[in-house]
């Protein structure tokens, strides 16, 4: 089962400062998308969104977004974050993708494989004719 808050995200995109009006326009832009959120962020030059990444990635909007003339900032440290947060969202979304193991029904069969093939506590090593004779 998908925990609904493992796959909500909550990122801030940074903006350059040139061309202006940047962020009115992605704010724009964003606002009409299905199951997004964006708001004005901590800084003048930042938006902050929240999805689920079943419908959106980082790496996927932020290629739209430069698709349409945004521009972000290309630091060093924002671009390092950005590539980590592109390899784990898209690390998990495959995970979900994966089905689930069934081992509530299997868990059985597999302790009673593992119970065969490997030697009991209780192992006598006495002949089964002797072990009875008293």
């Amino acid at each position: 089962m998908i925990n609904p808050f493992e796959t909500q995200k909550e990122r801030e995109l940074f903006f350059t400062d040139s061309p202006a009006g940047q962020v009115e326009r992605a704010l724009e832009l964003l606002t009409g998308l299905y199951e997004f959120k964006v708001e004005r962020g901590t800084q003048a030059n930042s938006l902050r969104i929240n999805y689920d990444i079943q419908h959106y990635s980082l790496e996927g909007l932020e290629h739209a977004l430069v698709d349409e003339g945004f521009r972000f900032e290309d630091n060093a440290l924002r671009k390092l974050g950005r590539k980590l947060i592109y390899y784990c969202e898209d690390v998990q979304y495959h995970n979900l993708k994966m089905p689930e193991w069934q081992t509530k029904t299997r868990g059985r069969e597999i302790f009673v494989k593992v119970y065969e093939h490997h030697s009991h506590g209780d192992h006598d090593e006495t002949p089964k004719e002797l072990r009875d004779f008293k």
